[in-house]
Protein backbone atom coordinates (compact mmCIF):
# COMPACT_ATOMS: atom_id res chain seq x y z
CA UNK A 1 0.00 0.00 0.00
CA UNK A 2 2.90 2.35 0.53
CA UNK A 3 2.77 5.39 2.79
CA UNK A 4 2.46 9.12 2.58
CA UNK A 5 5.30 10.72 0.63
CA UNK A 6 7.09 13.78 1.98
CA UNK A 7 5.01 16.21 -0.08
CA UNK A 8 1.86 14.87 1.53
CA UNK A 9 3.29 15.00 5.03
CA UNK A 10 4.45 18.59 4.56
CA UNK A 11 1.16 19.63 3.01
CA UNK A 12 -0.75 18.41 6.04
CA UNK A 13 0.87 21.22 8.04
CA UNK A 14 1.93 19.53 11.27
CA UNK A 15 4.34 21.12 13.77
CA UNK A 16 7.22 19.15 12.27
CA UNK A 17 6.97 21.15 9.04
CA UNK A 18 5.63 24.56 10.12
CA UNK A 19 7.84 27.64 10.12
CA UNK A 20 9.01 28.60 13.64
CA UNK A 21 7.11 31.88 13.89
CA UNK A 22 8.21 32.35 17.50
CA UNK A 23 11.76 32.96 16.23
CA UNK A 24 10.77 35.73 13.84
CA UNK A 25 11.23 39.19 15.31
CA UNK A 26 9.08 41.50 13.19
CA UNK A 27 6.52 41.70 10.41
CA UNK A 28 7.63 43.64 7.33
CA UNK A 29 4.90 45.51 5.50
CA UNK A 30 3.81 49.01 4.59
CA UNK A 31 1.50 51.21 6.60
CA UNK A 32 -2.03 51.72 5.39
CA UNK A 33 -2.02 53.96 2.30
CA UNK A 34 -1.70 57.66 3.13
CA UNK A 35 -2.97 60.46 0.93
CA UNK A 36 -0.36 62.82 2.34
CA UNK A 37 3.37 62.54 2.86
CA UNK A 38 4.60 60.91 6.09
CA UNK A 39 8.17 61.40 7.32
CA UNK A 40 10.16 58.72 9.12
CA UNK A 41 13.72 58.25 10.35
CA UNK A 42 15.92 55.16 10.31
CA UNK A 43 16.61 54.27 13.95
CA UNK A 44 18.51 50.96 13.73
CA UNK A 45 19.08 47.81 11.69
CA UNK A 46 18.13 44.27 12.62
CA UNK A 47 18.60 40.75 11.30
CA UNK A 48 15.49 38.58 11.13
CA UNK A 49 16.03 34.82 10.61
CA UNK A 50 13.26 34.56 8.01
CA UNK A 51 14.73 37.35 5.82
CA UNK A 52 17.96 37.28 3.85
CA UNK A 53 18.13 41.08 3.85
CA UNK A 54 18.59 43.32 6.92
CA UNK A 55 15.60 45.21 8.29
CA UNK A 56 15.51 48.86 9.28
CA UNK A 57 13.42 50.23 12.13
CA UNK A 58 11.51 53.35 11.09
CA UNK A 59 10.09 55.89 13.55
CA UNK A 60 7.59 58.30 11.95
CA UNK A 61 6.80 61.84 12.97
CA UNK A 62 3.50 60.60 14.50
CA UNK A 63 5.55 58.24 16.80
CA UNK A 64 4.46 55.15 14.85
CA UNK A 65 7.25 52.54 14.58
CA UNK A 66 7.61 49.54 12.32
CA UNK A 67 10.16 47.68 10.17
CA UNK A 68 10.93 47.81 6.46
CA UNK A 69 13.47 45.99 4.29
CA UNK A 70 16.64 48.08 4.08
CA UNK A 71 18.03 49.20 0.70
CA UNK A 72 21.72 49.35 -0.18
CA UNK A 73 23.40 52.59 0.87
CA UNK A 74 21.03 53.65 3.63
CA UNK A 75 22.29 54.48 7.14
CA UNK A 76 21.00 55.33 10.60
CA UNK A 77 19.55 58.83 10.70
CA UNK A 78 18.40 58.93 7.06
CA UNK A 79 14.89 60.16 6.32
CA UNK A 80 12.20 57.96 4.77
CA UNK A 81 9.09 59.38 3.13
CA UNK A 82 5.94 57.38 2.57
CA UNK A 83 2.77 58.44 0.75
CA UNK A 84 1.26 59.24 -2.63
CA UNK A 85 2.88 62.70 -2.89
CA UNK A 86 6.53 61.65 -2.44
CA UNK A 87 9.62 62.45 -4.48
CA UNK A 88 12.22 59.86 -5.49
CA UNK A 89 14.61 58.97 -2.70
CA UNK A 90 16.43 55.95 -1.31
CA UNK A 91 14.03 53.81 0.71
CA UNK A 92 10.96 55.98 0.01
CA UNK A 93 7.61 54.23 -0.35
CA UNK A 94 5.41 55.48 -3.18
CA UNK A 95 2.93 54.25 -5.83
CA UNK A 96 4.62 52.71 -8.86
CA UNK A 97 2.55 54.98 -11.13
CA UNK A 98 4.79 57.85 -9.92
CA UNK A 99 8.06 55.98 -10.47
CA UNK A 100 9.91 56.63 -13.80
CA UNK A 101 11.05 53.79 -16.04
CA UNK A 102 14.41 52.25 -15.20
CA UNK A 103 14.47 53.17 -11.49
CA UNK A 104 15.28 50.13 -9.29
CA UNK A 105 12.45 49.24 -6.90
CA UNK A 106 11.72 46.42 -4.48
CA UNK A 107 9.10 45.15 -2.02
CA UNK A 108 6.26 45.56 -4.53
CA UNK A 109 2.61 45.13 -3.72
CA UNK A 110 0.60 42.71 -5.87
CA UNK A 111 -2.70 44.25 -4.80
CA UNK A 112 -2.99 47.83 -3.53
CA UNK A 113 -2.71 47.81 0.25
CA UNK A 114 -1.34 44.27 0.77
CA UNK A 115 1.87 45.61 2.37
CA UNK A 116 4.46 44.32 -0.13
CA UNK A 117 4.87 40.80 -1.52
CA UNK A 118 7.38 40.74 -4.41
CA UNK A 119 11.17 41.29 -4.74
CA UNK A 120 12.21 41.07 -1.08
CA UNK A 121 15.34 38.88 -1.13
CA UNK A 122 18.86 40.26 -0.64
CA UNK A 123 20.40 41.97 -3.67
CA UNK A 124 17.26 41.86 -5.82
CA UNK A 125 15.38 44.65 -7.57
CA UNK A 126 12.74 45.22 -10.22
CA UNK A 127 12.21 48.01 -12.77
CA UNK A 128 9.21 49.74 -14.27
CA UNK A 129 9.00 49.02 -18.01
CA UNK A 130 5.88 50.76 -19.33
CA UNK A 131 2.42 52.06 -18.48
CA UNK A 132 -0.97 51.46 -20.10
CA UNK A 133 -3.87 53.37 -18.56
CA UNK A 134 -3.93 52.44 -14.84
CA UNK A 135 -1.72 49.35 -15.25
CA UNK A 136 2.07 49.31 -14.98
CA UNK A 137 4.41 46.68 -16.45
CA UNK A 138 7.22 45.68 -14.07
CA UNK A 139 10.25 43.54 -14.92
CA UNK A 140 11.08 41.19 -12.03
CA UNK A 141 14.53 39.78 -11.16
CA UNK A 142 13.52 36.55 -12.94
CA UNK A 143 13.24 38.61 -16.22
CA UNK A 144 9.51 37.97 -16.19
CA UNK A 145 7.27 40.97 -16.85
CA UNK A 146 4.00 41.35 -14.98
CA UNK A 147 1.25 43.95 -14.98
CA UNK A 148 -0.01 45.36 -11.70
CA UNK A 149 -2.12 48.32 -10.70
CA UNK A 150 -0.43 51.72 -10.64
CA UNK A 151 -1.79 52.20 -7.11
CA UNK A 152 0.47 49.40 -5.81
CA UNK A 153 3.37 50.75 -3.76
CA UNK A 154 7.07 49.90 -3.76
CA UNK A 155 10.30 51.02 -2.14
CA UNK A 156 13.02 52.81 -4.07
CA UNK A 157 16.43 51.16 -4.32
CA UNK A 158 18.10 47.73 -4.33
CA UNK A 159 17.61 45.31 -1.45
CA UNK A 160 20.64 45.31 0.86
CA UNK A 161 22.70 42.18 1.51
CA UNK A 162 23.52 41.34 -2.10
CA UNK A 163 26.22 38.73 -2.62
CA UNK A 164 25.43 36.79 0.53
CA UNK A 165 24.99 33.60 -1.51
CA UNK A 166 28.44 34.01 -3.09
CA UNK A 167 30.24 33.02 0.12
CA UNK A 168 30.96 29.27 0.11
CA UNK A 169 29.31 27.28 2.88
CA UNK A 170 32.29 24.88 3.06
CA UNK A 171 30.68 22.44 5.53
CA UNK A 172 27.38 20.58 5.55
CA UNK A 173 26.97 21.39 9.23
CA UNK A 174 26.78 25.12 8.52
CA UNK A 175 24.09 24.58 5.92
CA UNK A 176 22.19 22.46 8.43
CA UNK A 177 21.96 25.33 10.89
CA UNK A 178 21.02 27.80 8.15
CA UNK A 179 18.08 25.61 7.13
CA UNK A 180 17.23 24.72 10.72
CA UNK A 181 16.61 28.39 11.58
CA UNK A 182 13.59 28.45 9.26
CA UNK A 183 12.71 24.75 9.54
CA UNK A 184 13.47 24.21 5.85
CA UNK A 185 13.58 20.72 4.40
CA UNK A 186 17.22 19.74 4.04
CA UNK A 187 19.03 17.68 2.80
CA UNK A 188 17.00 17.11 -0.35
CA UNK A 189 17.31 13.50 -1.49
CA UNK A 190 16.38 12.53 -5.02
CA UNK A 191 13.18 10.60 -5.54
CA UNK A 192 14.99 7.88 -7.50
CA UNK A 193 17.14 7.16 -4.43
CA UNK A 194 14.04 6.41 -2.34
CA UNK A 195 12.26 3.14 -1.77
CA UNK A 196 9.22 2.40 -3.92
CA UNK A 197 6.92 2.93 -0.92
CA UNK A 198 8.38 6.40 -0.29
CA UNK A 199 8.24 7.92 -3.76
CA UNK A 200 6.67 7.15 -7.17
CA UNK A 201 10.14 7.30 -8.75
CA UNK A 202 11.73 5.07 -6.09
CA UNK A 203 13.28 1.65 -6.60
CA UNK A 204 16.63 -0.01 -7.23
CA UNK A 205 16.95 0.96 -10.87
CA UNK A 206 18.22 4.48 -9.95
CA UNK A 207 16.16 6.09 -12.68
CA UNK A 208 12.52 7.12 -12.82
CA UNK A 209 11.26 3.94 -14.46
CA UNK A 210 8.21 5.85 -15.70
CA UNK A 211 7.30 9.07 -17.40
CA UNK A 212 7.84 12.20 -15.32
CA UNK A 213 4.82 13.88 -16.95
CA UNK A 214 2.10 14.21 -14.32
CA UNK A 215 -1.45 15.39 -14.72
CA UNK A 216 -2.54 18.54 -12.92
CA UNK A 217 -5.49 16.52 -11.59
CA UNK A 218 -3.33 13.75 -10.13
CA UNK A 219 -3.80 12.92 -6.43
CA UNK A 220 -1.24 14.39 -3.96
CA UNK A 221 0.65 11.11 -3.65
CA UNK A 222 1.37 10.98 -7.38
CA UNK A 223 1.89 14.69 -8.00
CA UNK A 224 5.67 14.64 -8.54
CA UNK A 225 7.85 15.28 -11.56
CA UNK A 226 6.81 17.62 -14.36
CA UNK A 227 3.30 18.68 -13.38
CA UNK A 228 1.10 19.68 -16.34
CA UNK A 229 4.21 20.24 -18.48
CA UNK A 230 3.83 21.08 -22.15
CA UNK A 231 6.96 19.12 -23.04
CA UNK A 232 10.01 17.45 -21.47
CA UNK A 233 13.47 16.47 -22.62
CA UNK A 234 16.03 18.31 -24.66
CA UNK A 235 14.85 20.61 -27.37
CA UNK A 236 15.92 19.52 -30.83
CA UNK A 237 17.98 22.06 -32.75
Amino acid sequence: MGKRIKQQRRGKGTNAFRKPHHRFKADVNFRQPKTTKVLGEVMEFMHNPIHTAPLMKIKYDDNYEHYLIAPEGIKVGDKIYEGSDVKLGLGNVMPISNIPEGIPIYNLEMVPGDGGKLVRSAGSYATVVSRVNDMVSVKLPSKQTIEISGRCRAEIGVVAGGGMDMQPIMKAGKNFYIKHAINARWPLNRGVKSNPVDHPFGGKQHHKGRSSMTSRNAPPGAKVGHIAARRTGRRKK
